[in-house]
């Protein structure tokens, strides 16, 4: 069985949310990164939800780590929506929960 993950995008002026779906994971985190690199950011929210990941490794959060950074750069910001146990709980292992606005619904 071959890991999937699904992806949905929807843009406002200000505010840009990739819904993603399935698990995160070293064969799926680049195609994450794929559909993030085709948005235009500056000063824009990128808010990623996330309450259909069911699975997220270090590949996942390297890729939210990632994003995080570019979108500071671009003077945006970047949330994080829905977090279920898992992904949410590896955030709470490596420390790096407080490096992400975390809310519970868009």
């Amino acid at each position: 069985m071959n890991p999937t993950l699904d992806l949905g995008i929807a843009v406002s002026t200000d505010r840009t949310i990739l819904t993603v779906s399935g698990e995160l994971d070293m064969d799926t985190a680049p195609h994450l990164t794929d559909a993030a690199d085709a948005l235009d950011l500056p000063g824009h929210t990128l808010a990623l939800e996330l309450s259909a990941v069911t699975f997220m490794d270090s590949s996942g959060l390297n890729v939210l780590l990632a994003l995080r950074h570019r979108v500071g750069l671009a003077g945006g910001s970047l949330e994080l929506i829905g977090l279920c146990e898992q992904p949410l709980h590896l955030l709470d292992l490596t420390g790096t929960r407080d490096l992400f606005t975390l809310r519970a619904e868009s």
